[in-house]
């Protein structure tokens, strides 16, 4: 699996949902949980980096899966955990 992580369609996702978290994280301990009317920059970027996963994503399904099946489907499976990891405290807290 190391071998398939080492591609950048393998780790940019993985490095998006990152600073997503990072950035719902630095956002929460900076002003705490805060409803707002509209939406915030903070909120904006993290819609940018979730969404801006999936083209990567599908070109690293779509080149891997064929090649390296097993490999491929343990990346895949780590993206989505990073990515639900940066979806939770969305919902967890709801904002």
């Amino acid at each position: 699996m190391t071998s398939t992580l080492k591609h950048p369609s393998a780790w940019i996702p993985l490095l998006m949902s990152f600073a997503a978290i990072a950035l719902l994280l630095g956002y929460l301990a900076m002003f705490g949980v805060v409803r707002q009317e509209d939406e915030g920059t903070a909120a904006h970027i993290w819609q940018i980096l979730m969404v801006g996963q999936l083209p990567f994503i599908a070109f690293f399904a779509l080149k891997w899966l064929p090649q390296a099946p097993k490999q491929a489907f343990m990346v895949l499976a780590l993206q989505l955990l990073a990515g639900l990891a940066a979806c939770a405290p969305v919902f967890y807290f709801q904002l």
